[in-house]
């Protein structure tokens, strides 16, 4: 199978550079990894120093937002499936190999996930917490509090051909919909496995972050795409507290060996 993985990055050089030497130190390499410079500094010495993945990238000239990027990227896709993640998260060596195994029964697979929190020194990022992130997959239960993250994630290209592109209309929850959209239609499979890391920490810098009119704004055009009805906009770890979701915890297989991610810029 022929895996495209997409990356849209925004000045984030070095973490970047961490996500491409975890995809060089994979067992199943990928068809084509698709950069989708935002509007940002430019990454073209990465393209240099991993010259042995088949990179291509896509500076656009400026800022068009992480959805609009995303979809530069899908649109210039060449491969069978498409593989999501951000520039500041990174897979374990193991990880698209056993999402394409999984993915042969199914149109869109995701896995779980360690939240890891990073204290950058020199660029090189350094570990300092690590929580699990695995929730059991029901369908109505993702209709009330989404845990899909989209890094990692493993679909057939060919799911665009129906439900259409990501939508900028609601903004911080594109993936949310996208996948909304996809189970309603298609195949989905949780892979009990913890195999990506994701940066997230409740003190970061991430456009998750932030909880305020526009992004109630976007929660509420969800909510009346797909009939949701009045959902909470919360800080993401207070979320994680309450007994509803703490009653969906279930068990993943933890591959990570906790060490930091040295790229070939160090």
């Amino acid at each position: 199978m022929r895996v495209s993985v997409i990356i849209v990055t925004y000045n984030r050089l070095y973490t970047l550079a961490e996500l491409l030497e975890s995809i060089a130190r994979q067992t199943y390499r990928p068809y084509e990894i698709i950069v989708v410079n935002d509007g940002g500094e430019p990454v073209d010495s990465l393209k240099d120093a991993y010259h042995d993945l088949p990179i291509r990238i896509i500076d656009l000239e400026e800022n068009a937002g992480h959805v609009h990027a995303r979809n530069a990227g899908v649109f210039q896709t060449e491969g069978d499936a498409i593989m999501l993640s951000d520039d500041d998260d990174y897979f374990t060596p193991e990880h698209i190999e056993k999402m394409v195994h999984e993915l042969t029964d199914a149109h869109l697979v995701y896995s779980d996930v360690e939240i890891v929190g990073f204290e950058e020194h020199n660029h090189v990022r350094v570990p300092i917490s690590r929580r699990l992130f695995a929730y059991t997959y029901d369908a109505e239960d993702m209709r009330r509090f989404s845990t899909f993250v989209p890094s990692g994630s493993l679909y057939l290209k060919n799911v665009h051909q129906s439900i259409g592109y990501f939508d900028p209309e609601v903004h911080n929850y594109w993936d949310w919909d996208f996948f909304l959209r996809v189970s309603g239609k298609f195949q989905v499979k949780r892979v009990p496995v913890a195999s990506v890391i994701y940066a997230f920490s409740d003190t970061g810098n991430h456009q998750s972050a932030a909880l305020n009119e526009r992004r109630q704004s976007y929660l509420e055009k969800l909510s009346e795409k797909h009939q949701l009805g009045e959902l909470p906009q919360k800080n993401f770890f207070v979320l994680l507290e309450e007994p509803e979701l703490k009653a969906r915890e279930a068990l993943s297989l933890l591959v990570w060996d906790g060490k930091p991610m040295i790229s070939r810029l160090i």
